[in-house]
C-alpha cells in the first residue's frame, strides 16, 4: 500500500518542471522592417531562393555547387558533428527509460564446523527515476537544442561551401577576363612598338621614344604571369571544394574569361525573413535555448530526487536445480528518495552559472543577428556601389579608346609628339583593367551579398 501511495504521488508531480521556459526572441528582435539599403532600383524585396547561384543560369556553376554539396571535406566533418549532436541527443533520451542489470553467482564454500556448501543466486534488479522536477526533461530540451544548433552549424557550412565555390569560379572568369584584356592590350602597345622603331630606322623617331615604348610593352607583359597564377590558383581552390586533388582542377572551367554576373534586379527580402534565414541565427537562437534548459537542470539540484526500484531473483543452496524451484523465489519493490539538502549552497551556484551562461546566449544571439544585419546592409552598399563605378569606369574607357585613336593618327600625321600617344596607350591600359577588376569586384560582392541573406542550406544535399 505505502508502495502504491508513494507511486500516486510521484504521478501527480510528474508535470513539475522548474526552472524557466525558453522563449524565441527571434519574432521580437528589432529587426523587422526592409533593408534601409535595398532601396535602389537594383534591389526587390521578393525572398532570395534557397539555390541563389541558379539565378546566373550558368549550368557550370550548378555543376559545380552539386559537386561541392556531395563532396566537400568541410561538410563532411559538420555531418560528422551532427551525427554526433543527434547521437548524444538519443542517449539523453535514455534516462528516462528504467535501468536493468541481470546478476548470476556461484559459490563453493566450507566454514569451520560445517559441510562444504554450494550456493547459487540468479536475479534481474530494475530501477527507475522519477522526473519529479524536470531534471531530466530539461536535459533533454538542452540536448535537442545543442543537436538542433549543430544542424544550423551544417546549413551554415553548407551555404558556406556553395559560397566559395561559386567565387572560386567567379574568381577563375575574372583572372581570365583580366588575362584577356591584359593581351589586347599587349598586342597594340607591341604594334605601337613596332611603328616607332620603324619610324627611328627611317629617322622619324628619336631612341628615347622606342625605348618609351619598349618600357611601356614590358611593364604590361610583366603583369600576365601573375594573373596567370592567380587564375590557377582559384582553379586549384574550386577543385579542392569540389573534393578533388588541385591537379583534378575542372578543364572546362578554365577558358571563362566571362564573370557570372545578373541582369535583373535582386531579391533580397527584409529584416524579419533574413533572421528567420540566416543558419547563425538560428544557431545562435537554439544556443540560448538550451542553456535556459540547463538553467532547469540545475534548479533541479534544489529538490530531492526519488527513485523506483524492484528485485525479482532466486536463491538456492545445494543444488542449482533449486533456483527454479518456488522455495529459492524472492523479490522486492521499494522507492528511495535521496536529497542533498545541506549542500544546497553548491546548488544555487550551479544555477548562478547556468543562468549566466544564459545572459551571456542572449548577449551572442543579438550580436549575430546586429552583425548579419550589417553584413547584409554592407552587401547590398557595396554591390550598388560598385554598379555605379563599374557604369563611370565603362564611359572612361570609351572616352581613353578614342582618345588614344586620335593620338595615334595625330602621332602619324606629325602633328602631335610620341609622348601623347604614351599617355594615351597607358590611360587605355589602365581603364581596360581597371573595368575588368571592377567587373571581378562586382562579382565578388553580389556572392558576398547572396551569403550575408543566409539562403542556400533550403536546398537537399545532393
Amino acid at each position: 500500500m505505502r508502495f502504491l501511495t508513494l507511486g500516486a504521488v510521484a504521478l501527480l508531480l510528474a508535470g513539475c518542471v522548474v526552472g524557466p521556459n525558453h522563449v524565441d526572441p527571434r519574432p521580437t528582435a528589432p529587426a523587422q522592417t526592409q533593408f534601409y539599403s535595398a532601396q535602389s532600383p537594383n534591389f526587390v524585396p521578393a525572398e532570395p531562393p534557397g539555390n541563389w547561384w541558379s539565378l546566373f543560369r550558368n549550368p557550370q556553376i550548378d555543376l559545380l555547387v552539386r559537386q561541392a554539396l556531395a563532396a566537400n571535406t568541410d561538410l563532411r566533418v559538420a555531418a560528422a558533428n551532427l551525427r554526433r549532436a543527434r547521437a548524444a541527443l538519443r542517449e539523453t533520451r535514455t534516462q528516462r527509460l528504467p535501468s536493468t542489470d541481470i546478476s548470476g553467482s556461484a559459490s563453493y564454500a566450507k566454514q569451520p564446523g560445517t559441510d562444504t556448501t554450494e550456493y547459487y543466486d540468479a536475479g534481474i534488479d530494475v530501477g527507475y527515476q522519477l522526473d519529479l522536477f524536470g531534471r531530466i526533461a530539461r536535459a533533454i530540451q538542452a540536448s535537442r537544442a545543442d543537436a538542433e544548433a549543430t544542424q544550423a552549424a551544417y546549413d551554415l557550412a553548407r551555404i558556406t561551401v556553395a559560397a566559395e565555390t561559386t567565387r572560386a569560379y567567379a574568381d577563375v572568369c575574372s583572372y581570365g577576363d583580366q588575362l584577356q584584356v591584359a593581351r589586347q592590350t599587349l598586342n597594340v602597345q607591341e604594334q605601337t612598338f613596332a611603328l616607332t622603331r620603324r619610324l627611328f630606322e627611317g629617322g622619324r623617331s628619336t631612341a628615347l621614344e622606342t625605348s618609351r615604348a619598349g618600357a611601356l610593352l614590358e611593364q604590361t607583359r610583366a603583369a600576365i604571369p601573375t594573373l596567370e597564377a592567380q587564375r590557377q590558383t582559384a582553379l586549384f581552390r574550386l577543385s579542392v571544394l569540389t573534393g578533388k586533388p588541385p591537379a583534378e582542377f575542372p578543364r572546362f572551367v578554365e577558358a571563362c574569361v566571362t564573370p557570372p554576373t545578373l541582369a535583373q534586379a535582386i531579391p533580397v527580402g527584409s529584416g524579419a525573413t533574413l533572421i528567420a534565414r540566416r543558419p547563425d541565427i538560428r544557431a545562435a537562437e537554439r544556443r540560448l535555448a538550451a542553456a535556459t534548459a540547463r538553467i532547469g537542470v540545475a534548479t533541479a539540484d534544489l529538490y530531492p530526487s526519488v527513485s523506483l526500484g524492484g528485485s525479482l531473483g532466486s536463491s538456492a543452496a545445494g543444488s542449482v536445480g533449486d533456483l527454479f524451484s518456488d522455495k529459492g523465489f524472492r523479490f522486492s519493490l521499494g522507492g528511495l528518495i535521496s536529497w542533498s539538502f545541506p549542500n544546497v549552497a553548491a546548488a544555487r551556484a550551479r544555477i548562478a552559472q547556468a543562468q549566466a551562461s544564459s545572459d551571456a546566449a542572449l548577449a551572442d544571439f543579438d550580436g549575430t543577428w546586429l552583425r548579419a544585419l550589417e553584413e547584409t546592409e554592407g552587401g547590398l552598399t557595396r554591390y550598388a556601389k560598385e554598379l555605379d563605378r563599374l557604369q563611370a569606369l565603362k564611359r572612361a574607357r570609351a572616352n581613353s579608346n578614342e582618345a588614344a585613336r586620335i593620338a595615334r593618327l595625330r602621332y602619324r600625321a606629325g602633328r602631335e609628339s610620341f609622348q601623347v600617344v604614351l599617355d594615351a596607350e597607358r590611360d587605355v591600359a589602365q581603364t581596360d583593367a581597371a573595368v575588368a577588376q571592377s567587373e571581378a569586384q562586382l562579382s565578388d560582392n553580389l556572392i558576398a551579398l547572396f551569403l550575408a541573406l543566409g539562403g542556400g542550406w533550403q536546398t537537399p544535399a545532393a
